[in-house]
């Protein structure tokens, strides 16, 4: 790793570690964010990626590299390549965000889209690697990978030597095995805790088992840490090293992410704010000072809006409901003296006029609302009631 972090001289910048006083008051203790969201590419991947291509031969890089990724790995291995002047041919699924697309093919790949999820993708890429004698660089399960990733643990004892707890993202465990392989060499008193989105969270039953399984249908937003079996060699590393592996929800992750925006100003991916969700979900079961490791910015902005509106939600700040009234003029305008008095912002409003379930003379009116709060929904609903409304999530 430390020549890795020679490699890496002058090509991987050395990200920021940023103070959060919102999570440092939460958790009674410094609480910091290495922001590898502002790495080069949006991702801590051109670390591993430029480590990897860099170690190849003279004939092994006149062949080219090939990789498969929905976005992150695909980035770095197209600028890692390019630095180095090696050809490079990037699998992306069909559905992949097209900004992630663009973006791969801007630092000098040639994309193929082949195959609906990353498995099928990944094996395309495995195929094409094996008729051409194209060198494959696999997302994380390489010596070489890990190394280049595990400088990201290097920088945080360098930047913040009192740190005692390093929480990060987990997809296949590149990343976490890469920090904890470093930080137990120089550290071995800080805790290295790693996190899995709950509905794709292959270590656990793995490491419970005592070896890699897969998950027949990961699910989450988290496309970043989306990855249905762990690594050969990282599972090794991740069930020697790693202290903990934690789970979050879909709630927490949106959470995180708006957190992320509102109160440090960063954008963050969801895979990336996996840390700040544990961080949130149990603040008192870490020990500080923490580090937080923000791996990726790479969001496609259709699904920032999607989870932004979904952590606004699971903070009780956005609010639909469905209210009943009787259909006449002026019953729309009623409901909305209701709100005004109780300070809840419209956001939309819809009708509905034909349906089985209504009266004759009854209407429904579907309600979008901003709130401030749990508490304040409650009030918002319970105005509603007191007005005489039928009120219904």
């Amino acid at each position: 790793m430390r020549e890795a972090q020679k490699t890496l001289s002058g090509v991987a910048r050395v990200t920021a570690l940023e103070g959060s006083r919102f999570l440092s008051g939460l958790i009674g203790s410094p609480v910091h964010f290495k922001c590898e969201n502002l790495q080069r590419t949006g991702s801590f991947k051109v670390r591993g990626g430029y480590v990897r291509i860099a170690g190849l031969s003279a004939s092994e890089r006149a062949v080219g590299v090939v990789a498969a990724s929905a976005g992150n790995h695909a980035q770095g291995v197209a600028l890692a390549a390019t630095l180095l002047g090696v050809r490079s041919t990037v699998f992306m699924p069909e559905g992949a965000p097209l900004p992630k697309v663009a973006a791969t093919r801007d630092y000098g790949a040639e994309v193929r889209l082949c195959g609906a999820v990353v498995d099928e993708t990944l094996r395309a890429a495995e195929e094409y690697a094996r008729e051409t004698g194209a060198v494959f660089i696999h997302p994380f399960d390489h010596p070489d990978i890990i190394a280049g990733q595990g400088t990201v643990g290097l920088e945080i004892l360098e930047q913040c030597p009192e740190v005692r707890t390093i929480v990060v993202g987990v997809g296949g465990g590149g990343l976490a095995a890469g920090i904890a392989v470093a930080v137990k060499a120089l550290r071995p008193d800080v805790r290295v805790v790693g996190v899995q989105a709950a509905g794709s969270a292959a270590f656990p039953p793995s490491l419970a088992a005592g070896y890699p399984i897969a998950l027949e249908a990961p699910t989450t937003m988290a496309d970043g840490i989306k990855v249905g079996r762990p690594g050969d060699v990282t599972f090794k590393i991740v069930g020697d090293l790693v202290d903990e592996i934690r789970t979050v929800s879909e709630d927490a992750l949106s959470s995180a992410l708006l957190l992320c925006l509102e109160r440090a100003k960063l954008v963050v991916e969801p895979a990336g704010a996996s840390p700040v969700a544990a961080l949130l979900a149990e603040p008192d079961s870490f020990v500080g000072p923490v580090v937080a490791v923000l791996s990726g910015g790479n969001v496609d902005p259709l699904l920032m809006q999607r989870t932004l509106r979904h952590g606004m939600a699971a903070a009780g700040r956005y609010l639909s409901l469905r209210v009943r009234l009787t259909d006449h003029p002026g019953a729309l305008a009623s409901i909305l003296r209701v709100l005004s008095v109780v300070d809840a912002n419209v956001l939309d409003v819809s009708h509905v006029r034909t349906d089985p379930r209504l009266g004759l003379t009854e209407a429904e009116v579907e309600l979008h609302l901003e709130t401030k709060g749990p508490g304040h929904c409650a009030d918002v609903a319970s105005a509603l009631r007191e007005a005489g409304y039928t009120v219904s999530p």
